[in-house]
């Protein structure tokens, strides 16, 4: 962990321990560490950053969820502008209550999104909006190979996105990353209405995208 080599990705070194952020623990008793760095815990603790991360894995018996601090806004910015480039999350699907207050996610969980129409589009004026939507949209779809979706055409899955480009934002953060973006109005999937002006309606018509045996494209299957 703490010698520097070319043959693996050493995250650890890479970031440093005060750019590791801990974000989630199974044990109740180190849920208090929720949004330290490593440095700050090993301090605590009176030991090494490199003994601390393991006393942590093995205390807590998991992988410890954490965040690293690596990216460039300069490379971000190169990568945007891309027009292969298309845009997704690796999020999980969060409510800012209960069980989720007890780990802080990555504010991608909650902005992702948000953050990219709102500040890399309107604000920075990286790529238009046309694009980011397309980038959105059709071409991941495209990629993924899911037939009846990302686009509005006869034929196609109704799923559609209506939000406000002058104040859709992000709002999710390292410190409080439980937090709703704004600017997004109505929202269907599968042509029934979960988003009503900003409110969740109730319904829950998603569906389950899975890849069929022998076939090249999914099938769509219910969740229920």
């Amino acid at each position: 962990m703490v010698t520097p080599a070319d043959d693996w990705e050493n995250l650890f070194l890479a970031a440093g321990p005060d750019k590791v952020l801990l974000v989630g623990f199974r044990s109740e008793a180190l849920k208090r560490l929720t949004g330290k760095s490593l440095a700050d815990v090993a301090n605590m603790r009176g030991k090494s950053p490199a003994e601390t991360a393991m006393d942590l894995v093995i205390e807590d018996d998991s992988r410890v969820e954490s965040v690293y601090f690596l990216m460039s806004e300069e490379n971000l910015a190169k990568q945007i502008k891309l027009p292969w480039v298309s845009f997704c999350s690796d999020a999980e699907s969060l409510a800012p209550e209960g069980m989720f207050l007890k780990r802080n996610p990555h504010p991608r969980a909650y902005g992702t999104f948000a953050r990219l129409l709102g500040k890399y589009v309107r604000e920075e004026n990286l790529i238009s909006p046309e694009e980011a939507v397309r980038r959105l949209t059709s071409l991941p779809a495209q990629n993924l190979g899911l037939k009846k979706r990302g686009a509005l055409k006869p034929g196609n899955y109704a799923d559609a996105v209506v939000f406000d480009p002058v104040t859709i934002r992000d709002h999710a953060t390292f410190d409080e990353p439980h937090q709703f973006s704004t600017g997004v109005l109505h929202v269907w999937v599968n042509d029934v209405q979960v988003l009503k002006h900003g409110e969740h309606t109730g319904a829950k018509p998603g569906r389950v995208v899975r890849k069929a045996k022998g076939k090249l494209g999914p099938e769509v299957v219910s969740a229920e």
